[in-house]
């Protein structure tokens, strides 16, 4: 049976708090600093933050890369470097700093550049500002959840499942969506999916060897059509020479 982890403190063992010095806490270090320094110098703000106009054409092709660091409201950035600090840490003890770097900030930074793909289609896309510390801490929030899946998990005291509690993360964005209109949530919807992909469908080389393995059991059914089953009541060849 697995251990019950849990959020927010309750029983169940938990990861608890990580070190300052992990790459979850410089995550959430680096979304402070950044939101702070964009609010005080708000020009600053408008080059951190993504905008796909300015990115394509406008060439500022730093934004995918920064805007995961900005949140211009407290309670993102409040919540946002909470998330990161506590599920992302707890992300980092279970599959190592390496593998959650790449999940959460590199799912940020591809959600960003599907963002700019997409507004060469959609043009009411463009000159949206998007910030992305929310990105990030919904990745991590998701990614935490459905890692655990039908496993026992603790939120502020309830019991609920990994599957639940990814839910419950994707019902921020959710809700968000419903209430500031979809337009503003494209970073973080593609994140979803990324993240799904990501911790559902494995790393590049697992969905190699699952397509791999698609392709052998295509080819043996194939080669099955071919044969044809012998009956038992047959006499044995030995006693027809």
């Amino acid at each position: 049976m697995r251990p019950m982890r849990s959020f927010g403190g309750g029983g169940g063992g938990g990861f608890g708090f990580p070190s300052v010095e992990s790459t979850a806490a410089r995550l959430a270090i680096g979304l402070v600093v950044g939101s702070v320094l964009s609010l005080a110098v708000r020009s600053l703000g408008a080059m951190l933050v993504l905008t796909p106009g300015a990115v394509f054409p406008g060439l500022m092709l730093w934004q995918p890369f920064t805007y995961g660091f900005v949140e211009l409201h407290p309670f993102g950035i409040i919540f946002g470097a909470f998330a990161l600090y506590s599920i992302g840490g707890g992300l980092e003890m279970s599959w190592g700093s390496k593998r959650m770097l790449w999940v959460v900030l590199g799912g940020t930074v591809l959600a960003g550049l599907l963002t700019i793909v997409l507004s060469l289609f959609f043009p009411q896309l463009r000159g949206v500002p998007y910030t992305g510390g929310w990105v990030m801490g919904s990745i991590a929030w998701v990614a935490y959840g459905l890692s655990i899946g039908r496993g026992q998990t603790n939120f502020w005291g309830i019991p609920i499942t990994g599957n639940v509690f990814a839910g419950i993360g994707a019902g921020f964005v959710i809700l968000n969506g419903l209430s500031a209109g979809w337009r503003t949530q494209v970073p973080e919807l593609l994140a979803l999916a990324i993240t799904f992909i990501a911790v559902r469908g494995g790393s590049p080389r697992t969905l190699m060897l699952r397509l791999q393995h698609w392709r052998l059991q295509r080819q043996l059914r194939g080669r099955s059509r071919h044969l044809r089953v012998i009956s038992e009541d047959r006499p044995d060849d030995r006693y027809l020479n």
